[in-house]
């Protein structure tokens, strides 16, 4: 293996990183800088932050939350699979129904747990 194929790589490397700290640093150095009391004030939608970051939130947020990765992940597999039904056969329509098998049981736990009932 020889070294010097790997020299334009190398300086191609270099030439960005040097372009990207030049870029960076002008605009560190020659870029405004008039902080005033609003500039500094911590902004949360428009009005003063009424509460700690660090808060604790309720459990159904997390059980949305994978409920939507469920329905996600669900949608994202089935179109390539929908698109490709012919050439999968058999075998490729086993995998899906047990794909979708696994799908519902977290299903299933999201509504015992009862995540789809809004208040």
């Amino acid at each position: 293996m020889n070294l010097a194929q790997y020299v334009p790589v190398l300086l191609f490397i270099l030439v960005g990183l040097a372009v990207g700290g030049l870029c960076l640093g002008m605009g560190w150095f020659l870029g405004p800088n008039r902080p005033d009391a609003a500039k500094n004030s911590p902004y949360e939608c428009g009005f003063e932050a009424f509460e700690d970051a660090r808060m604790k939130f309720d459990v159904r947020y997390y059980l949305v939350a994978i409920l939507f990765i469920l329905f996600d992940l669900e949608i994202a597999f089935l179109f390539p699979w929908a698109v490709a039904l012919k050439e999968v056969g058999l075998q490729g329509f086993i995998a899906v129904s047990i794909f979708l098998a696994i799908l519902v049981v977290g299903f299933v736990y999201e509504w015992k747990k009862g995540a789809l009932d809004w208040e």
